[in-house]
């Protein structure tokens, strides 16, 4: 049956739209609700944004999370009020801490009921405050230029974060005046400070004077596109790299100077080389990623700090140098003024490197049943490309793919570990398809996160998200029964039941697969991936591999 729109007069909705317009906002991300219905309506007459209708806010939350984790641009999550809102705070809080730009944007009653008692009135102000970078509420239509000017502003400046508007209902549905205070903000670019001359002539002497440095890269060495300075840097100077879980892909770790990722176990071989490195070089480092109690736990490391924002309050972090200002900025100044290359330092840390590359290619063709994590990693990485991007969920799978999985380039392997929030994979992965739609993108997920948001597969089937699920399946929260099995010596409350997850799949419409041995993993996982829409495949994977880590390389720290 047809439909014919009806004529309906110009509102603050569509004044809100039009500044989403001029910020050059792609994606808005929500459920619909009563209270968002205006600015709905605005954005159906809006073809430059493209709206996504999720199935669960928590999955608007995550998507425009991974949005600004890849892009570094702002999308919107939108929800209605009350429990829509609330229904947010996980993927907002996920980008706070895992320094993702992002705008929430929330319905309210209207304001003549925000004095008293209303149905489904919650203050979602208050509520937002502490995992936003800045919150408000619109109280005058002819604010919202500017309002919205500063929501994406303030998301996008370093250290990048959420912001959040509430529009109540009412103010919506009022027509603006005319006039300039009614027409968008354009954006205006920012720069950054450039550290002065002697802060990078004291890096320098650091630097040369070190026989034993090493570089810990983070998530910021990736925001500010600075991989490709840090990597001239470590072959210059022949300094071996670690990363933290975020910063995965900052050095390609197929060069002999990558020691791939820290923050796992208590002994674990990267870490090793942090006890004997007389000088620690921390690019783009966030303590948030990495207590840095945990790599200098005797406080007598030299630590040259180099980031856009000075360097965190910490007995085990004071640098004697900071580098504030752009990263690769810093990183191009710093190439200029050290010394010739000192060959010996990278000597010291090969075995480090080694040690990993053993662990992983001695279970390349391992024939156990079930699948052991190193071989399902193992085959993964056989299975994609060097521009692929892998999504991972949190859980024990997180721990094997920061240690294991060989990321090559930038923002190809993200991992939550600021807030480590569980159910980002799948709704994530469908963000990432809709940013690079031409590479294969894989969520991969422990069976108790995936079953958090996996609702979300109706979406990526409806908006021909061509993603593919891969599960690591033990039935049960198997993080905790580890970390429970080293603290206690047994488990407690962490079995569950599945469902059959290939049928599950199926009934959404979207192809199913599970291997029928280790051999048959790469296979089903090559199957899987040439599929023309949404694939998930169930791995069933052998967790016993998880104690026997532990007892080789000690206590699991940072890994939840």
């Amino acid at each position: 049956m047809a439909v014919t729109r009806r004529p309906r007069p110009r509102t603050a909705a569509d004044l809100l739209v039009d500044c989403l317009e001029a910020e050059r906002c792609e994606y808005v991300f929500s459920v619909p609700g009563e209270e968002t219905m205006d600015v709905l309506e605005a954005l159906a007459e809006t073809p430059s944004i493209r709206h996504i209708t999720t199935r669960h806010e928590q999955g608007a939350a995550f998507m425009a999370d991974v949005y600004g984790r890849l892009t570094g641009r702002c999308a919107v999550a939108m929800a209605t009020l009350g429990p829509g809102a609330t229904n947010l705070v996980t993927g907002i809080a996920d980008a706070y801490l895992d320094r993702a730009p992002m705008v929430a944007l929330t319905g309210q009653v209207g304001s003549d009921k925000l004095h008293k008692e209303s149905h489904q009135f919650v203050d979602i102000v208050d509520m937002f405050r502490p995992v936003t970078k800045w919150n408000t509420r619109v109280e005058r239509i002819d604010a919202i230029p500017e309002i919205v000017r500063k929501a994406f502003r303030v998301a996008e400046l370093e250290k990048p974060g959420p912001t959040h508007i509430e529009l109540p209902e009412n103010r919506a549905q009022m027509p603006p005046e005319s006039g300039e205070r009614t027409q968008p903000l354009q954006r205006t670019p920012a720069h950054f400070p450039e550290p002065p001359d002697e802060a990078i002539d004291l890096a320098a002497r650091l630097i040369d004077a070190s026989e034993k440095a090493l570089i810990l890269a983070g998530n910021g060495a990736l925001r500010r596109r600075a991989s490709g300075q840090l990597r001239q840097l470590a072959e210059r100077l022949h300094i071996p790299v670690a990363v933290t879980f975020m910063g995965k892909g900052a050095m390609d770790d197929r060069d002999h100077l990558s020691l791939m990722a820290v923050g796992i176990q208590a002994r674990d071989h990267v870490l090793t080389g942090f006890e004997i490195a007389d000088l620690v070089i921390c690019v783009g480092y966030d303590p948030v990623e990495y207590a840095p109690e945990r790599w200098n736990p005797g406080r007598t490391k030299r630590i040259v700090h180099i980031d856009t924002q000075p360097a965190e309050i910490d007995a085990s972090y004071s640098p004697e140098v900071e580098l504030v200002g752009d990263i690769a900025g810093s990183l191009e100044r710093l190439l200029e003024a050290v010394g010739p290359s000192n060959q010996v330092t990278a000597e010291r840390h090969v075995d480090l490197r080694e040690a990993v590359l053993a662990e992983l290619g001695a279970h390349e063709h391992d024939d156990g049943w079930p699948i052991k994590p190193q071989k399902a990693i193992a085959d993964l990485r056989r299975a994609l490309g060097p521009g692929d991007i892998v999504i991972s969920d949190v859980g024990a799978h997180k721990v094997w793919m920061a240690r294991l999985y060989q990321a090559y380039e930038p923002n190809t392997v993200i991992i939550s570990n600021g807030f480590a929030a569980m159910g980002i994979s799948v709704p994530g992965a469908i963000a990432a398809k809709l940013v690079h739609p031409h590479r294969k993108v894989v969520a991969l997920t422990g069976d108790g996160a995936f079953l958090m948001n996996s609702q979300e597969l109706e979406t990526a089937l409806r908006i021909g998200a061509d993603i593919t699920v891969v599960i690591w399946r033990d039935d049960g929260y198997g993080l905790i029964d580890w970390k429970q099995r080293n603290e206690f010596g047994r488990p407690f409350a962490v079995e569950f039941g599945n469902p059959d997850l290939v049928r599950y799949a199926e009934s959404f419409g979207i192809a199913g697969f599970r291997p029928e041995s280790s051999a048959d993993l790469y296979p089903t996982l090559m199957r899987a991936l040439a599929v023309e829409g949404p694939a998930l495949v169930d791995v069933p994977i052998d967790y016993r591999e998880n104690l026997r880590l532990t007892e080789r390389l000690g206590r699991l720290t940072e890994a939840g």
